[in-house]
């Protein structure tokens, strides 16, 4: 049986950042790295780019698993802040947490990343707009570094990483066991011991994470879902917010239910995307630095929040049933002009064809309002009137709404204050522990918690 000093479950940003900290703080450390999927220049999505995006249900799925996790291929925004993307904060601290943040900016910067932008919402004339409003702007430093970049500096921390950390990949993990002291983990290759385990799974682990937690008695407590839109326009009509701030993190509540709608995900001159996760197809939006990959519209997303108690607590499941009935009307994602939806009549094909604002995705004409719920299709609908005041031509006949568009969440896992379970040893960081909802708060859990391994290996020799 192989022994390692610590075992990290997972190579998305929480795993990846308590790999590298801990190679460069323990140097002589024995590391292993377990990941379902494959390397980064292996993730290839086999229907990536054909018109038929029905799952063919990969074994494993590329554009969820692998190194970089899910975050691999995103947009690569790096929110430095506390007001948004987790509660990582309540655990470690508010300037802890923000350190931990500009800390993983610079590693990013040195791995590739080095001529992006970082954009603040300080000082910002935004701010004033919105409150004049009735909205709130979001205090964050946002470094976009494109998901061509991010892609780059992926790669060369890999090529830093890979010859001091064994990285097992094509290795799903079944189970975990607590030795008391130390941990057991069981793969298809065998089983594994280590001092110390970090489980970072990110959300596509959200139900083997619940597993984990049954077998070693680790407390939950049910998460929310956010469901919404993707909203797509002319560069220029949000040009003054993203020039000033690249990203705008906008809250409104609304007049007729006092419902909070945000702003997601902001992408200048981006294009939207499909995504797949587990056979459900949602959409979402990337943009990248490369001026030639760049488009002529903006696109961002609307998200309501929404969080169920007893009797009913599955809030994945209720995002993906959802997901679900939009994938059944419209085989994948479904688009429709705003102008259509507020008549109360489906987009055609004709009517896209004739829209001054043109799609980036090849997506069915439909209506939404047959899939998205009545209250939240309201959120969204006043939310658009409420943007159009700070950007006009947002509530534009033109502008175009994709759906749906759900953000799922873990479960939160009962953690303490050092991101350790029950087990002493034992950590659950990222996003798979419903604490990190982001680039930057998943990545600074592996940084905290590979600082903490590091500590308490050298009181442990020194006594």
């Amino acid at each position: 049986m192989n022994h390692y000093d610590t075992i990290i479950v997972g190579a998305g940003p929480g795993g990846i950042f308590s790999a590298y900290e801990l190679v460069r703080l323990c140097p002589d450390m024995k590391i292993a790295v377990f990941e379902h999927g494959g390397p980064l220049p292996e993730r290839r999505c086999p229907i990536d780019g054909d018109r038929i995006k029905n799952c063919i249900h990969c074994k494993t799925c590329s554009i969820m698993s692998g190194f970089g996790g899910a975050g691999a291929f995103s947009d690569g925004k790096y929110n430095i802040t506390n007001e948004f993307g987790g509660t990582l904060y309540e655990y470690i601290g508010r300037e802890k947490a923000i350190d931990l943040m500009k800390y993983v900016d610079q590693i990013n910067m040195e791995n590739g990343g080095g001529q992006t932008k970082l954009y603040s919402t300080g000082n910002s004339q935004l701010r004033t707009r919105c409150l004049q409003n009735d909205m709130h702007l979001l205090s964050a430093s946002v470094r976009h570094l494109g998901t061509d970049i991010n892609y780059q500096v992926l790669s060369n921390i890999y090529d830093r990483l890979k010859d001091k950390v064994d990285f097992y990949f094509h290795t799903p993990v079944s189970s975990i066991r607590a030795d008391e002291p130390g941990f057991t983990i069981q793969t298809e290759k065998g089983a594994f011991t280590a001092d110390d385990c970090i489980v970072s799974v990110g959300r596509s682990g959200s139900k083997w994470m619940e597993t984990v937690c049954s077998d070693l008695n680790i407390p939950t407590k049910s998460n929310r879902v956010d469901i919404g839109v993707r909203v797509e326009l002319p560069a220029p009509v949000f040009q003054n917010i993203t020039d000033e701030l690249y990203e705008g993190k906008i809250v409104y509540k609304t007049k007729k239910y006092q419902d909070l709608v945000r702003t997601f995900c902001m992408n200048p001159k981006g294009a939207v995307v499909t995504e797949n996760t587990n056979g459900i197809v949602t959409v979402n939006g990337h943009s990248y630095e490369d001026p030639s990959r760049q488009t002529e519209n903006t696109n961002f997303a609307l998200l309501v929040s929404k969080h169920f108690t007893e009797p009913f607590t599955d809030s994945n499941g209720y995002g993906e049933s959802i997901a679900r009935l939009s994938n059944m009307l419209g085989g994948g994602v479904m688009l429709q002009r705003f102008g259509d939806l507020i008549r109360g009549q489906r987009s055609t094909a004709k009517r896209i064809s004739k829209s001054f604002t043109h799609p980036t995705l090849e997506a069915v004409p439909g209506d939404l309002s047959l899939v998205i719920p009545k209250r939240i299709l309201d959120d969204i609908i006043e939310m658009i009137y409420a943007l159009d005041k700070i950007a006009p031509g947002t509530a534009s006949d033109d502008t175009l709404l994709y759906g749906v568009e759900v953000k799922f969440y873990n479960m939160t896992v009962d953690i303490d204050k050092d991101l350790q379970t029950c087990h002493k040893g034992l950590f659950v960081i990222g996003d798979g522990s419903g604490v990190t909802h982001s680039l930057s708060h998943a990545s600074a859990s592996g940084v905290y918690v590979a600082r903490y391994i590091a500590d308490h290996q050298k009181e442990f020799k020194q006594s």
